[in-house]
């Protein structure tokens, strides 16, 4: 296996980092509790009091007051400080916490962004304590690629066997799975979605915000949790929870 490309990851890395810049700027904070994901964390949440959410942007998974949120985007960050999140300006790849700081780590559409994937499941493990819940999501089958993944920043979808190797390699052992995601089912309206984004970037970011976010949140159905890994062969984007050893 060749070694990760310095040039080719700060390259994604800039174009993440712009894309989600204009989006936060012209979106506006969905508190936590009107995503599906609100019954599980907010019950983890509980009885974690030293807790870290990766890259929210103004979707936050996690209570807002007195977590700690890491982001590449300056006008998110600056959305959660207002709310009494503790924000700070980082890289996944390289969180500034000491080992074993947090009791729950969340990172929602994360993973396949970086070019250096191991990286990143390293930086989620080791901050997190022997113990602790480690709930992130990634996108599935690198066969449903399309327009969409690549201009959204995407790097890869993930196929179930490697990434389940990719859990042993860094401590994280997996307790229960559930389907995730709002992507359409519809491959024309991901492509009609690209095509806006790359032609008509400010007028389709609006269009994303004021309409397909709200529909998205109305329409989500409830998360059903089943141990270990669930049957991926038709599943889009799958949510995990691991603990770490």
């Amino acid at each position: 296996m060749s070694s990760p490309d310095p040039d080719a990851a700060r390259r994604a890395q800039d174009a993440n980092r712009r894309f989600y810049d204009e989006l936060w700027s012209s979106a506006y904070l969905v508190p936590p509790h009107r995503f599906n994901t609100w019954p599980e964390l907010s019950t983890l949440a509980a009885t974690a009091p030293v807790r870290l959410e990766v890259g929210p942007g103004l979707r936050p998974r996690l209570p807002v007051g007195g977590t700690w949120f890491v982001d590449v985007s300056g006008p998110a960050l600056a959305r959660l400080r207002e709310r009494g999140g503790l924000a700070l300006l980082s890289d996944v790849t390289t969180l500034p916490f000491h080992d074993g700081a947090f009791d729950l780590v969340c990172a929602f559409d994360i993973v396949e962004h970086v070019k250096d994937d191991r990286r990143v499941f390293a930086e989620l493990s080791r901050v997190a304590r022997p113990g602790a819940i480690v709930v992130f999501s990634v996108p599935l089958h690198q066969a449903r690629w399309s327009a969409f993944d690549a201009l959204v920043g995407h790097v890869r979808r993930y196929e179930a066997e490697d990434l389940l190797a990719l859990l042993r390699e860094h401590g994280l052992a997996l307790e229960r799975t559930a389907v995730f995601g709002m992507e359409p089912r519809s491959r024309w309206l991901m492509d009609f979605a690209a095509w806006g984004l790359s032609k008509r970037r400010t007028q389709a970011l609006r269009w994303y915000n004021a309409v397909l976010l709200p529909v998205g949140l109305l329409t989500q159905r409830r998360l059903r949790w089943e141990p270990g890994l669930i049957d991926v062969a038709r599943v889009g984007e799958i949510l995990l929870a691991c603990r770490r050893v």
